[in-house]
């Protein structure tokens, strides 16, 4: 969409040239509001008054070709846009709507839209006109009340003027002190004039050029809103001429139209997510394998290493009882030993205790 800034450019550049024509006459000017300064001033404060509103009438309209862009370039995962002022209807009509659909109107939710935005658009250029048609009338009522004063103060110096007196000098005098109050009244009704004139003729062009703005705005709001717009096809009747639909039938298939356009878009996103869902099990099956796949490893790693260790502890024991039996062996042999050794050393004691006697019975 075209955006305002370049009407925004047109109107700082013709004010840059009123202003300047203004600096050149300013001596002229400068005079010429002292006529009057009251109605003068009251002009040139309306005129600012003016000038202001316009600009803004402009300025206001960058935040709606904002949201307008970034509603058709619609992109997942950003927040939703700052809602319009101008475009408000339109903001609450869409703001249940999902921002990845595609935006589909009926032809009277369009020409409502359109309605709205066009009488809050003239809503806001009737001020404008008025203060146009405000510094006119300000610009003739200094006219009218300037020449009430000079025909007033003519009147007053010809009724003032005495033609009897044969002194020249003084009758000129009183007639250069009388004029001046009727020239005063010129003054004041040709400052007004100009002042107000001019001030129109400003106002005017902005005026127009806040209206060319608002109207590209609108045109092209327009044609995008009618490449979103659906048309209900109307029943052709028996000779080929189109019928109209009925209001209640025409809602009933816009109703079911946007039903079934929502089940579509149901579908689709079921089917996306079927799809990620089926690459996800399909990733989950791989890493289960995988894992199946460790996992025998590891079974068979540790089926190895435990065969290994029993071997290992086999062996051992076999040592230890090899080693265990060799000792008892050996412990025997060396209790027999010591035994017979005993029984030696008892049968000798036993011997060499006995009496003589009995020692020679055999």
């Amino acid at each position: 969409m075209t955006h305002p800034t370049t009407y925004i450019l047109r109107i700082v550049l013709f004010m840059a040239a009123v202003l300047l024509v203004a600096a050149t006459l300013w001596r002229t000017l400068y005079s010429a509001f002292f006529n009057n300064p009251v109605l003068d001033g009251l002009i040139l404060g309306i005129l600012a008054f003016g000038i202001a509103w316009n600009v803004r009438m402009v300025l206001r309209l960058i935040p709606e070709v904002r949201w307008v862009e970034t509603l058709r370039q619609p992109r997942a995962g950003l927040a939703q846009p700052t809602p319009p002022k101008l475009l408000a209807p339109m903001a609450s009509m869409l703001a249940t709507r999902n921002r990845t659909d595609r935006l589909v109107l009926s032809t009277p939710a369009m020409q409502s839209m359109l309605d709205s935005l066009s009488s809050r658009l003239d809503e806001g250029r009737e001020l404008s006109r008025y203060m146009t048609g405000l510094l006119i009338f300000l610009g003739l009522l200094g006219t009218f009340y300037g020449l009430l004063l000079t025909v007033g103060s003519i009147a007053d110096v010809i009724g003032g003027l005495s033609v009897g007196s044969a002194d020249l000098n003084v009758m000129f005098d009183q007639l250069k002190t009388g004029l001046a109050q009727p020239l005063h009244g010129m003054g004041t009704a040709f400052s007004g004039s100009m002042f107000g004139l001019a001030g129109a003729l400003v106002l005017g062009f902005l005026d127009l050029t806040a209206g060319q703005a608002q109207n590209r705005f609108f045109n092209e709001l327009e044609e995008w809103l009618a490449g979103l717009t659906r048309i209900s096809p109307g029943l052709a009747s028996a000779d080929g001429a189109e019928a109209g639909v009925p209001a209640y039938v025409q809602a009933l298939l816009e109703q079911t139209a946007e039903n079934l356009e929502k089940l579509q878009n149901l579908i689709a996103r079921g089917e996306d997510g079927r799809i990620q869902q089926q690459a996800l099990l399909g990733s989950l099956n791989e890493r289960i394998g995988t894992m199946t796949d460790t996992m025998r490893a590891s079974h068979a790693l540790m089926q190895r290493m435990a065969d290994d260790s029993a071997q290992g502890h086999l062996r051992g024991i076999e040592m230890l009882l090899t080693r265990m039996l060799s000792d008892m062996e050996q412990g025997r042999n060396q209790i027999s030993t010591d035994i017979r050794n005993d029984l030696r050393l008892l049968a000798r004691t036993v011997a060499a205790t006995a009496p003589a006697g009995a020692r020679a019975t055999p």
